[in-house]
């Protein structure tokens, strides 16, 4: 390796890794599972199938519908939230029910209710099948869904005389911005509430400087993460030097012929051991 590669500085993201709703959801199912509870969830408590193995050696079940559970089990809600059927089912067969749904997403649900009772159509920008969109489109009657500017002359066929907008938390703001835009002329009464959470619009923030400053950009997380895959699109429009890795074996040291710096961010669905295990894959290639 050259003496440039040797020099190589990796700098890591201060927003890198797990929000504060994913980390809380992850932290609530060990805790329920170290407490002795059968407990069980309806899909994968994140997108990331390396953290899902692990809660899985734990003990912790992962099931399709509710039929699949014990009736001495426990059904944890995830950080994304479900439709309130959900809850309904869950009481039916008399279920313990833990919910993890992030605290920011379940403001997104009172909001949307509020502002369907104050008379607005629900407009729902975000991709269609995330289970956080879902469980914001089951909380009130016939919302729209879109997912890019594209689909607004599709979803909104008619000029609509009252709409209030909401956003998936972890949606691109620019695609937010788009879609607006394409909006405000079809709809006579517009209310847009920026729901991207806090930590979401930090990552984003980063993610827009980072690639200036650093020859290779790496962005760990699985590609079954929404939020993640974002950081890599806007990460490789700005520098196309851009690899997102779901792991630290993932890594090619031929990404790295001639740079000087790397900056690694990861999604929010990533954990620390994972990045860690990736700075140290990094600092092996450069020694």
């Amino acid at each position: 390796m050259s003496d440039k590669q040797q020099k190589l500085q990796i700098n890591i993201a201060r927003t890198a890794g797990f929000c504060f709703g994913v980390k809380r959801a992850v932290d609530m199912a060990t805790d329920n599972a170290k407490a002795g509870k059968k407990v069980y969830m309806l899909g994968h408590i994140v997108h990331n199938e390396l953290v899902v193995d692990r809660l899985k050696r734990q003990g912790i079940r992962f099931v399709d519908q509710l039929d699949e559970i014990d009736s001495d089990g426990t059904l944890m809600i995830r950080a994304h939230g479900t439709v309130p059927e959900t809850y309904t089912d869950a009481e039916a067969k008399d279920l313990e029910v833990v919910d993890a749904t992030c605290p920011m997403v379940l403001e997104i649900h009172h909001l949307v209710k509020e502002l369907a009772d104050d008379g607005y159509r629900i407009i729902i920008i975000g991709d269609h099948d995330h289970q956080e969109v879902k469980g914001i489109a089951g909380q009130v009657e016939d919302p729209i869904i879109v997912a890019n500017p594209e689909e607004v002359n599709q979803r909104l066929p008619h000029i609509l005389k009252k709409a209030g907008v909401v956003v998936q938390s972890t949606q691109n703001i620019f695609n937010v911005q788009a879609i607006v835009r394409e909006l405000v002329p079809r709809v006579q009464n517009l209310h847009v509430v920026n729901t991207i959470c806090g930590p979401t619009k930090s990552h984003q923030k980063e993610i827009h400087k980072m690639p200036n400053d650093n020859d290779v950009i790496i962005i760990v997380g699985s590609f079954m993460s929404a939020n993640t895959k974002r950081l890599t699109s806007i990460s490789k429009e700005l520098n196309p030097r851009t690899y997102q890795v779901e792991k630290a074996a993932d890594i090619q040291p031929e990404w790295f012929q001639g740079a000087e710096t790397v900056g690694v961010s990861a999604g929010a669905s990533t954990p620390d051991w994972l990045i860690e295990e990736v700075v140290e894959r990094l600092q092996s290639i450069a020694a």
